[in-house]
């Protein structure tokens, strides 16, 4: 048994009925946008997004779930999937899982409209049934993304980022979302209590241990058998190299901006660089650093009693740190 399909056994009949649910949320009188959205839904990730509001409001209840918990998922996944949809257009991407992007086969503007429309499906499903509480964290959730989109960009073109500059880019960036996915769930079961903040805290670490494991994919070697260094390519900055960076004499550091800045698209130097990075110890100090962020994820978590949806989210945060891709 995969470990996705692990994950999901105690909440499957939940995750049948939200997919019903969120189809329908995405309906609209205008044929095209429901050519669109149903080659959306047809071409969804893990889901784990609503994995994480399911089963945060089960194990925080005791086992119970409700029609917040199923509008709260659906939610999340219309914005989720309009901030993609944006991203793709901003990144000039024609691929998304393997698929065509909505940009590459219905152009720009269309696909702008799309991100737009199923944004303001969101905002409406919580409006419409009051659910303002629900409403905040996931606005929140959209204002601090786009904030660490920004403070990337930013950042990176002067590529002077520090460990702790990092850690707030992946915490909007990433860890947000993930973050807001839990605390929804506990808020959408049990408002106002302490279970929200705690869940949101758990959300965020595993948010911060999920990026780091990406920044790693570009210095291990991958499916193909050799370390990607797309984001080297892409003058990202990684923990790995901003460990480097920060650990190397002026004159290695000199080499180091000139090679990202510069020489990005020279793949001999592209591995040069990863070389560089895993013989400074970039690579164990993030991998020390992931492990870390699991480790506290997993205490916040102890600290419930056990259930099989407890136990669905402890696989979770394993998995996030021991997937292959």
């Amino acid at each position: 048994m995969k470990i996705v399909e692990q994950i999901k056994a105690p909440i499957h009949h939940e995750m049948e009925l939200f997919e019903r649910k969120f189809y329908e949320s995405m309906s609209s009188k205008v044929a095209l946008l429901n050519r669109i959205t149903h080659y959306i839904v047809n071409r969804k990730g893990k889901q784990m997004r609503p994995m994480f509001v399911f089963l945060v409001s089960k194990m925080v209840s005791g086992g119970t779930c409700n029609e917040r918990t199923y509008r709260g998922a659906s939610v999340i996944e219309l914005i989720h999937t309009a901030t993609l949809v944006h991203d793709d257009v901003v990144d000039d991407s024609n691929r998304r899982r393997g698929f065509f992007s909505i940009n590459a086969l219905w152009k720009n503007k269309i696909a702008v409209l799309v991100g737009d429309y199923l944004l303001s499906k969101g905002l409406l499903l919580s409006i419409d049934n009051d659910d303002f509480d629900l409403l905040k964290i996931i606005s929140v959730a959209v204002r601090e993304m786009s904030e660490g989109e920004l403070l990337q960009i930013e950042k990176a073109r002067r590529l002077d980022i520090t460990e702790d500059v990092y850690y707030e880019i992946i915490r909007q960036k990433t860890a947000t979302l993930i973050a807001a996915c839990c605390s929804l769930g506990a808020c959408s079961v049990k408002p106002g209590s302490v279970d929200v903040e705690n869940m949101r805290k758990f959300g965020e670490l595993i948010g911060m241990a999920f990026q780091i494991k990406d920044d790693l994919f570009d210095y291990t070697d991958g499916p193909i058998g050799k370390p990607t260094g797309i984001d080297i390519k892409e003058q990202k900055m990684t923990l790995p190299l901003i460990y480097a960076l920060n650990n190397c004499t002026d004159k290695e550091r000199k080499w180091l901006i000139n090679s990202v800045k510069n020489h990005n698209k020279d793949s001999k130097r592209v591995k040069e660089i990863i070389a560089f990075v895993k013989a400074q110890g970039g690579l164990s100090y993030a991998e020390s650093k992931m492990v870390s962020f699991q480790k506290e994820a997993m205490e916040l978590l102890n600290t419930y009693q056990d259930s099989e949806f407890k136990e669905a989210l402890q696989l979770m945060v394993n998995y996030v740190i021991e997937r292959k891709k």
